[in-house]
């Protein structure tokens, strides 16, 4: 990739697990209290990582029926006593978040908002961003266009070609493209099957980052 020909962004978006943190354990310990509860198959980590995807609105009427807010609740439960303890950043976030001075920024994730909102603030992150959103913020959660309207509208800026959302799985390139943005990938895509797997298809990035040294070095190079 050559780094002077990208144009730079008015705005940079970020997804937030396994994009700038990693909070995996947590996530898995929550869903796996509420799959006891109803008598389902413990997941992983790496399981975790290969299907958690959408946000508790969206997938759990599908993983848990007509129990899906009960199911929520005790996920949510367990979530809220473990997240902190497990919360770490990702490789690369100290020469990442210096690299973001002076960029307009912000986070959209499908997290619930109030579970991001208390960890950027655990990692002293929050005056980073402009605004930090979860599910449950805007009437519709990711890959829904709502969230990055709402999260680019303190900026006075709404979705397109200048502005780019940051993400590490397919369904946050195909957010990005379905509003318009320009979809950054970071990492290998491997809990997708790799960045071949997202070629030829609305998941495809426009552009790859290896790891947060290269998007910092890319965004220093840009500024």
């Amino acid at each position: 990739m050559d780094i002077p020909t990208i144009p730079p962004p008015r705005a940079i978006l970020f997804d937030w697990d396994n994009t700038l943190v990693d909070g995996w354990p947590a996530v898995t310990a929550g869903l796996n209290a509420a799959f006891a509860a109803f008598g389902m198959q413990a997941w992983t980590d790496s399981d975790t990582k290969a299907n958690a995807r959408y946000s508790i609105r969206e997938a759990f009427p599908m993983m848990f029926g007509a129990d899906w807010m009960r199911a929520a609740k005790i996920f949510q439960s367990e979530f809220a006593r473990t997240h902190i303890d497990h919360l770490t950043p990702m490789p690369g976030m100290p020469e990442l978040l210096v690299a973001l001075q002076g960029w307009q920024c912000a986070v959209v994730s499908n997290k619930d908002g109030e579970f991001v909102r208390r960890e950027a603030a655990h990692l002293g992150w929050t005056a980073r961003f402009s605004a930090i959103l979860g599910a449950g913020d805007a009437s519709a959660d990711k890959p829904d266009p709502a969230p990055f309207h709402l999260a680019l509208a303190p900026l006075g800026l709404v979705p397109g070609g200048d502005v780019w959302y940051v993400g590490d799985t397919g369904l946050d390139m195909q957010a990005a493209r379905g509003c318009g943005c320009v979809a950054v990938l970071l990492g290998d895509a491997a809990h997708d099957g790799g960045i071949a797997a997202l070629q030829n298809s609305k998941s495809q990035p426009d552009i790859h980052f290896p790891n947060a040294e290269s998007l910092a070095a890319c965004l220093n190079a840009l500024a």
